[in-house]
């Protein structure tokens, strides 16, 4: 069935959240009405795309249920106020297993919902089920655990990214309007590049990991993943927040962060970050194109757009890989010496690597990224957002385990989980093949309404927001 929100006839699976809620606000749409559509859409296009893990049906119709009910009695709980939303399977969904996409976790019962998950249903969302993943968000795409890896809807036969793998399909996929990611080294960034969707790695400490399966305690990222960047602050929006038992969160200020998206890039200043897809890792000449494209639109829409230098991205990735498994080990190394066959192969050679960092490897780590986050702050101090390239390459098949291990490394997302800045990967353009390329921004700490302004502004003069796969 479809609903007139804006004006244009849409298909009840493309509403954006904002158009979602807007109608159920208005009553002229059901909640009931748009859970059922999209669990048609799930029963009939999952299979191709393995997004989710459970589908928790009848539960969100209940949910659904209530939220009409309060509706009618003049009651909204907030902004997401009947949407539905996907939940990437490491984080804790009360009364669902938190498996991980891992034989390790495959009982492990979730007694409480994760602070993001809460915060969610308190804004009014309504919870479909659990999405798949890399194994325990390091090893993937796998073919050997009790779940199939997510696929992309653009071409099920390439890899959607990850590891928040289901989350990105099943947004680009219009299984739901939004979705909770996860992001240690580019793992809500890597499947909005591939899936041509928007997902946000928030400043860190500003969302809540409390409820989480960590990987890496220094790195790890929760944040929101949509097809608009008006979504994707209405979702950070309800997320965000301090959170006194997560060590890791950040005692400050935060919300309005959709208050300048309309305001355009007339004089904002933007450092495009060239060395590192021209010098440091050189692109796909399809990914250097669309990067120009989206640095001249912004341009021509008013941005000062200048060139800004950091440390290269060899030396970012090198400091990310050995905190990251250094910390990853110190979670799995028990499980790992007790039943190393539980786990798929691809995630037990990677954490393996752990066990042979030492601590002086970890110190030096700790050091020079110290020094990166200064770097990153001074250029941040001469400009107001960055621009630089995602992924290097539009995805890879997933079948090809040769081609993922050569694309999956070549990306610039890594820098800004070792900073901490907040990041925004959304799509900048089809390739030859028509498959989505990508772009990045970069803000100051705490500064996301600014680094959704940007967004905004290069949705819409490209109109990245209207493109959707050819799925369904």
């Amino acid at each position: 069935m479809n609903v007139d929100v804006t004006g244009a006839t849409t298909g009840l699976h493309w509403l954006s959240v904002a158009q979602a809620a807007r109608a159920i606000a208005h009553r002229e749409l059901s909640p009931v009405e748009l859970t059922q559509a999209l669990l048609d859409r799930i029963q009939r296009l999952d299979p191709k795309l393995n997004a989710f893990i459970r589908v928790d049906g009848d539960a969100a119709l209940q949910a659904a249920l209530t939220a009409e009910a309060e509706i009618a009695a003049g009651r909204s709980r907030g902004a997401l106020h009947g949407v539905p939303v996907g939940i990437k399977d490491i984080i804790d969904v009360a009364g669902l297993p938190t498996t991980c996409h891992s034989k390790v976790l495959q009982d492990n019962v979730a007694t409480a919902d994760a602070v993001s998950v809460s915060k969610l249903r308190q804004a009014g969302a309504i919870v479909l089920g659990k999405l798949s993943t890399h194994e325990f968000a390091i090893g993937g795409p796998s073919f050997d655990l009790p779940w199939p890896p997510a696929r992309n809807p653009w071409n099920p036969g390439h890899h959607p990214g990850g590891s928040s793998s289901g989350s990105g399909s099943g947004v680009s996929a219009g299984l739901f309007p939004m979705a909770l990611g996860t992001d240690t080294g580019g793992s809500v960034r890597n499947p909005a590049s591939c899936c041509g969707i928007v997902g946000l790695k928030p400043t860190y400490g500003l969302v809540s990991r409390r409820g989480v399966f960590p990987l890496s305690f220094t790195l790890d990222h929760i944040g929101p993943m949509t097809r608009t960047v008006e979504d994707n602050a209405l979702m950070l929006e309800a997320i965000a927040g301090h959170d006194p038992l997560d060590p890791g969160s950040a005692a400050a200020p935060s919300g309005h962060y959709g208050a300048n998206l309309d305001r355009g890039a007339r004089g904002v200043r933007i450092g495009f970050i060239r060395h590192f897809h021209e010098i440091d890792m050189p692109a796909d000449p399809e990914v250097t194109v669309a990067l120009e494209r989206v640095m001249r639109a912004l341009q021509m829409a008013g941005a000062d757009v200048r060139d800004i230098q950091l440390p290269s991205l060899v030396e970012f990735s090198a400091v990310n890989r050995v905190i990251l498994h250094s910390e990853a080990w110190s979670i799995h190394g028990p499980w790992l010496r007790s039943r190393p066959g539980d786990y798929g192969k691809l995630a037990r050679r990677r954490l393996l690597s752990g066990a042979f960092l030492g601590a002086g490897d970890y110190m030096l780590a700790n050091r020079r990224r110290l020094e990166m986050i200064a770097a990153v702050n001074a250029a941040l101090a001469e400009v107001d957002v960055l621009l630089c390239a995602s992924s290097m390459d539009p995805a890879c098949r997933i079948d090809s385990p040769a081609e993922i291990e050569r694309t999956y490394p070549r990306q610039a997302r890594t820098p800004f989980n070792n900073t901490g800045h907040p990041a925004l990967a959304m799509m900048s353009g089809l390739s030859s093949s028509g498959l989505p390329l990508s772009v990045q921004f970069v803000g100051r700490y705490f500064d996301e309404a600014m680094l959704f302004r940007v967004a905004r502004a290069w949705e819409q003069a490209s109109g990245m927001d209207r493109k959707h796969p050819p799925i369904g």
